[in-house]
């Protein structure tokens, strides 16, 4: 008991109590140093009956280039490092700010903040200048462009607290002067730099992305984050990166990637930009660029009878060298692998100049149509799979 009433003494003597139980009339007290929670905000959004839109105008779907990048979201824009997606973004940035198309293609006009953790200012001034020169634009022209290099520096637009993500206080940063400026396009470079939390982590990807997307719908703006691909989409050619729910909590997904056949790269100056995912367009279309004196530009593609006679020519020489290599014992698959037969017709002297690309395209327009069809050769534990003709799946060694 003595050593009972000592800690009650010492308690007193630096004005602390034992917990007691509450006494009616007692005001709720925090424990010292316990942690206030704060009620929750309060939310914007509202139930409300679907009967109560009859009447109201369909509200138009809002584009900052048509079919490519959708406004009010954000579009995850991917390449491997050194394709040039960094470029070919702040070429969108001029375009937007200037008022001149794109890749060929209009855009919305309107202010533009580029926020870049990869380059920095002398590179973002080098850049620039060479696609002024390349557009016959001034810097007169990109009054409407606010430009930031973290080069160097914390990028981070959210702090993990293990629990959630939080907003960063360079993201309130970001937010205040996208509502000073009312942006058309706001562009973040790179994902890497700017995410704290594991890129694998389903839960805080999706945090973050709805960060962004909440910062695209209070500002009315197109946000577009540039990443990096892991080995598995550069590989694939999907693009993806880190967890699917990159590819899943996004609305758009563009890809730059090379051009290449067998890990041989015939062209370094050339690119595809495909549509990887398009929740409110047509996804596969896919935009063939060049790299010309700093800048990407699009190249022509062709249409009507000319895409038409292309791809004509495509299946005529696929069909000549199916026949010749079944007549030789030697079959093709429909699936990658070192009998692929798009890789293969593309590497003989009969192919007439049609690429591994063409190949591909006119083997599938064969299959949709049924001229040719997956056969079997070989028996037992030594059965194959290849390509045949319609009317010959039942060829054999």
């Amino acid at each position: 008991m003595k050593e009972f009433a000592d800690l009650a003494a010492r308690l007193r003597e630096h004005r602390l109590e034992f917990p007691r139980e509450p006494i009616e009339g007692d005001h709720p007290r925090s424990p010292r140093g316990a942690t206030i929670i704060q009620p929750a905000p309060a939310r914007e959004s509202q139930f409300y009956s679907a009967a109560s839109l009859k009447g109201k105008p369909v509200p138009p779907r809002e584009w900052l280039v048509h079919g490519l990048v959708p406004n009010r979201t954000v579009t995850l824009f991917s390449g491997d490092g050194g394709t040039g997606k960094s470029l070919l973004a702040l070429q969108l940035a001029v375009a937007v700010a200037a008022q001149t198309p794109w890749l060929g293609r209009a855009v919305t006009p309107g202010r533009v903040i580029f926020l870049s953790a990869e380059d920095d200012d002398d590179e973002l001034h080098r850049r620039i200048d060479d696609i002024l020169r390349a557009e016959s634009r001034s810097y007169d022209d990109l009054e409407g462009l606010t430009l930031r290099s973290l080069a160097g520096e914390d990028a981070l637009l959210a702090v993990d607290t293990q629990l959630q993500l939080m907003a960063s206080a360079l993201f309130e940063e970001l937010d205040a002067r996208a509502a000073e400026e009312s942006p058309a396009l706001i562009v973040i470079d790179t994902l890497a730099d700017v995410y704290p939390a594991n890129e694998n982590d389903r839960a805080k990807v999706r945090q973050f992305v709805g960060i962004l997307r909440g910062l695209a719908i209070r500002r009315k703006c197109a946000v577009m984050l540039l990443g990096h691909p892991s080995l598995t989409g550069l590989n694939s050619g999907t693009g993806t990166s880190g967890s699917t729910a990159w590819n899943n909590s996004v609305r758009s997904r563009l890809y730059l990637s090379r051009i290449t056949d067998n890990g041989f790269e015939p062209d370094p100056d050339a690119r595809i930009l495909a549509t990887k995912k398009a929740n409110y367009g047509r996804t596969g279309d896919e935009i063939s660029l060049k790299w010309r004196e700093g800048v990407f530009v699009a190249e022509a593609q062709g249409t009507g009878l000319d895409a038409l006679a292309a791809g004509a020519k495509a299946e005529r020489v696929f069909l000549k060298l199916l026949d010749a290599m079944t007549a030789q014992g030697r079959y093709v698959s429909a699936s990658p692998g070192p009998t692929y037969a798009p890789t293969q017709f593309a590497s003989l002297p009969e192919a007439e100049g049609c690429t591994k690309r063409a190949l591909k395209g006119a083997m599938e327009a064969l299959f949709s149509r049924g001229e040719i069809v997956i056969a079997t050769h070989g028996s037992g534990a030594k059965a194959r799979s290849h390509i045949a003709r319609k009317g010959a799946e039942n060829a054999q060694n």
